[in-house]
């Protein structure tokens, strides 16, 4: 296989599950770091639109963070992220996802820039995404991960919008009534998988 390329920015959410998943999988693309000011040509002729990540390998490009992560679970999925043994726990899965994807990253727009969203405060913002925190709390108070005993594709897709929403206002979120989230989250903040994808390049 040929080596691929990983068109990423560090603190991008969505890059960064990408990069979970491809470190997880065992899969190491040469990453070029993206400046969201000046994006490279080569990176804009693969994918017009612009937005990390973007993986290619080999001629094969692959625009989409949950694409991404699915390609790399398809080479090697040493630890069942993708369940494939529970098609019930698959489905609560996509749920997950799509939820966190669709409804609470609109929230957490509006919450992390809420100047730019004056219609409401940033309470208000806050309260809606929190309906999801909820529902991830009451999922981890059960099990120490969203669908089991063991990390799923969903753990990795949902880690970087729960840690950007707790990093809006740390102290708030340290004494928020989430404990069993907040464990989940410092967990992941303190694995080596996590912290092998935010090493800052060489």
């Amino acid at each position: 296989m040929a080596e691929p390329i990983l068109y990423s920015f560090r603190r991008c959410p969505y890059a960064m599950r990408a990069r979970l998943a491809l470190r997880y999988a065992g899969v190491r693309p040469r990453i070029v770091e993206v400046s969201l000011k000046a994006k490279p040509p080569e990176m804009l002729a693969l994918s017009p639109k612009g937005t990390v990540p973007v993986l290619n390998v080999g001629g094969q490009v692959i625009d989409e963070s949950l694409q991404i992560m699915l390609w790399a679970l398809e080479h090697n999925d040493p630890g069942d992220w993708r369940l494939l043994g529970d098609p019930q726990a698959r489905a609560q899965m996509a749920g997950l996802i799509e939820e966190n994807d669709q409804v609470f990253k609109v929230h957490l727009n509006r919450y992390k820039y809420a100047e730019r969203y004056p219609e409401a405060s940033m309470e208000h913002y806050r309260a809606q995404g929190e309906l999801f925190l909820a529902r991830l709390e009451r999922l981890l108070s059960q099990q120490r991960y969203l669908l089991g005993g063991h990390p799923s594709l969903a753990d990795a897709a949902l880690l970087p919008f729960v840690r950007q929403f707790a990093h809006v206002d740390r102290d708030w979120f340290a004494q928020a009534p989430y404990p069993a989230l907040q464990a989940w989250l410092q967990g992941w903040l303190e694995s080596e998988l996590f912290s092998a994808i935010m090493a800052k390049p060489a």
